[in-house]
């Protein structure tokens, strides 16, 4: 099984149903979330709503609680009465902790503490996973630190570890890797630079918490004209060549014939 959701995930609050297709209309695929962005008070109301939810449920991922709390086994519950089988597992700290699923459901484990980054390699490696997504402000909260980024606004060193160890466990096992959200929703920039930063890296989509960040998201993991162009080239002089030749003054050699793959694929 392997995950085929993005580039623009967009989560919505679980407890406001009236939200629910016009997410899903906005973006690539709708995030239903279950967890942070609903109250405790609020969470079985929530629940319902995605019991009742009529939206296409092969573009929905729901967000569950974590692991090892009574929220975790309130939403099993409920999801066992959906078709929605894409669970993104907040919290994830090990990989014996997504054992309480079965083979119905795809997961997305979210490592966003110091333990999950410390156990990704486990984790990425688990049969059910098929993406992994990590979380800057619970992994900086989880270490006892106040901000994931610095006064230019870019990321930390230990966010920006993280970031690479889920992207690497993440490919090392061939899995799909999701980078995380741009908080600052008015920082159209920022998301921009991180998002084209993560397309150019690997990830293989972004999520995001406004419906406005999903074209600026599009944009970024859409390769431009010239690099199609180029990358198709490219592959069609490999069609006639042995080894490592000479395009247009460069070397071309395996990784770089893979790189223009992964171009393409992105268009086709």
């Amino acid at each position: 099984m392997t995950f085929e959701l993005g580039p623009a995930l967009l989560f919505c609050p679980a407890d406001r149903p009236e939200r629910f297709r016009k997410a899903q209309d906005r973006a690539d695929a709708i995030i239903l979330d279950l967890e942070d962005a609903v109250l405790p008070e609020a969470k079985a109301v929530a629940r319902r709503n995605v019991i009742d939810a009529d939206i296409d449920a092969e573009r929905v991922i729901v967000r569950v609680n974590a692991p090892g709390t009574e929220a975790f086994t309130a939403d099993l519950d409920a999801l066992a009465e959906t078709d929605f089988r894409t669970v993104m597992v907040a919290k994830t700290e090990s990989a014996e902790c997504l054992d309480a699923f079965d083979e119905r459901y795809s997961l997305i484990a979210l490592c966003e503490t110091a333990r999950g980054i410390h156990a990704a390699d486990r984790i990425a490696a688990h049969p059910l996973v098929t993406a992994m997504m990590w979380g800057a402000e619970d992994l900086v909260a989880s270490l006892g630190g106040t901000s994931s980024r610095n006064a230019e606004g870019g990321y930390r060193d230990i966010a920006r570890y993280a970031r690479a160890r889920v992207l690497l466990e993440s490919g090392a096992h061939g899995k799909a890797a999701i980078d995380a959200v741009h908080i600052d929703i008015d920082d159209a920039e920022g998301l921009q630079r991180e998002a084209m930063d993560a397309a150019a890296s690997g990830f293989h989509a972004t999520a995001c918490i406004h419906p406005n960040q999903v074209s600026a998201i599009r944009a970024a993991y859409r390769p431009d004209d010239g690099a199609v162009t180029w990358a198709r080239a490219v592959l069609a002089a490999a069609a006639t060549e042995r080894g490592v030749f000479r395009f247009e003054g460069r070397m071309i050699d395996e990784p770089v014939l893979r790189h223009a793959r992964s171009v393409v694929t992105r268009v086709s």
